[in-house]
């Protein structure tokens, strides 16, 4: 069997199995952008003829990370929106207003720069105009499950008083609907089936309930998932029950909203009971760990779902609220938030974090037949981590393994050395392969600065 590429020698964590598979002296082969065999470098020399094989001692082999909910255009307002209540109204809608195409590419492409460089290889990206945010994507050449945000608010939303009911605009949501229809037939299947779309309404509370069952209509004709944030504050709890009488779960639920097409992300104000309602209807969970305890000073209710059934994932969400976007950080968020909440050292071990930045995000996507593992036959999305960093060191197999805890508790990003995607180097030795990623910063400073003046003016 002949492969492009092997690596020899190293650590693999292949992420299968109930314990995640590690073992040491592995090898990984791939072909195009495919990974064809797994296992000892014996084993595997002994299986392909590579035209390249690399040795891969001290290294660690393992599936890129999975970030499974982003708002990537809002990097260029990283950090404006901290230590403060009513964090939308009064921290990001000034911002937000004055933002421009140029400013949220500008922004999203160094969110993407970001979380490459802490070995993410596939954004779920949620925004506006996300057709030309795609190009920046496709070019970098990471992989993406995007989707239009869809709503009926005005642009001048955040100025309403905190608690007013949202005068919804009609014209506005059909426009946004349609964008996201053309997003999927432009994008979906696009650069060999790295870029993918979903729809995206951005709330039950932010758009009419017949925009809403529209959304659901198109996701079933084109066979996608609704990614919504649902139970997203008290704001939107308190928004449904002025509409509707009904909290965010039961309305859903009552609608035929709730079910295995949903993507719910955040269910920060979802009650224990409507989290497990949430978990057995077949929905799924993505839990922003960081972002939301910065945002709002809540752990939700992640480890309910999961408890309940439910299969869950990690995002970082967005820049202004989260600060970062480096899954890294959220996995040691999402571990250590949840013991604190429990009072129990042994809720949310390390394992479970990082399957959820991994096989479990991908399953939440629709996306585990092609990514989130090693493994013959899916594609070549791997991360090579020196294990001689101080943060990973020493590396122990026994009696305890100490490779998957330092990965959530000790790692923070910069042990990825590289990241390939599809079979394809996308950071190599650290060094952007794709991008010139001091012109990018220096493109996101100027934007934020003449940013910066018009919401000052």
């Amino acid at each position: 069997m002949k492969a492009d590429v092997v690596w020899t020698n190293a650590y693999v964590l292949p992420m299968t199995g109930d314990n995640g598979g590690l073992f040491a002296d592995g090898a990984v082969a791939i072909k195009g952008n495919k990974i064809i065999a797994v296992g000892k470098t014996q084993d595997v020399l002994r299986e392909v003829q590579a035209e390249e094989q690399i040795d891969a001692e001290g290294k660690l082999l393992m599936p890129g990370l999975i970030d499974a909910h982003i708002h990537s255009s809002y990097a260029i307002v990283r950090g404006v929106a901290q230590d403060m209540d009513n964090w939308m109204q009064k921290g990001v809608w000034p911002w937000m207003k004055y933002m421009d195409l140029k400013d949220q590419q500008a922004g999203s492409v160094m969110n993407i720069i970001e979380g490459v460089r802490a070995g993410t290889t596939t954004f779920a990206d949620y925004d506006a105009n996300m057709s030309s945010l795609l190009e920046s994507y496709a070019s970098i050449g990471v992989r993406v499950h995007a989707a239009e945000m869809i709503n009926e608010m005005p642009k001048d939303i955040g100025d309403l008083p905190v608690g007013e009911l949202y005068p919804l605009d009609p014209s506005i949501g059909e426009q946004k609907l349609q964008a996201n229809i053309q997003l999927y037939e432009k994008w979906h299947g696009a650069e060999n089936s790295r870029i993918s779309v979903m729809f995206g309404p951005q709330g039950p509370d932010m758009m009419s309930l017949d925009l809403l069952k529209q959304v659901e209509r198109e996701a079933v004709r084109y066979d996608t998932n609704l990614h919504m944030h649902v139970c997203q504050g008290d704001r939107e709890i308190l928004q449904l029950e002025k509409r509707y009488g009904k909290r965010s779960i039961p309305f859903l639920e009552e609608n035929n909203l709730l079910n295995s097409r949903l993507i719910a992300v955040h269910l920060t104000e979802a009650t224990e009971e409507e989290t497990k309602q949430a978990a057995k209807s077949g929905a799924k969970m993505i839990n922003c760990a960081g972002s939301i305890a910065i945002i709002d000073g809540i752990v939700p209710p992640v480890e309910v779902f999961t408890q309940a059934g439910g299969t869950a994932a990690l995002g970082s969400d967005q820049a202004p609220g989260n600060n970062g976007n480096n899954m890294f950080n959220e996995m040691k968020f999402a571990a250590i938030l949840n013991k604190v909440k429990a009072r129990d050292p042994k809720v949310f071990p390390a394992l479970k974090a990082l399957k959820m930045a991994t096989i479990e995000a991908a399953k939440v996507h629709g996306l585990d037949h092609h990514i989130g593992s090693l493994e013959a036959g899916k594609k070549a999305d791997m991360l090579v981590i020196d294990t001689r960093e101080p943060t990973l060191s020493p590396v122990l197999l026994y009696p305890v393994e100490n490779v998957i805890a330092n990965l959530v508790y000790a790692a923070r990003g910069e042990e990825v050395k590289d990241v390939i995607v599809d079979g394809r180097f996308i950071m190599k030795d650290r060094v952007m392969q794709h991008i010139d990623q001091a012109k990018a910063m220096q493109a996101l400073q100027y934007r934020a600065e003449k940013l910066a003046e018009k919401v000052k003016a």
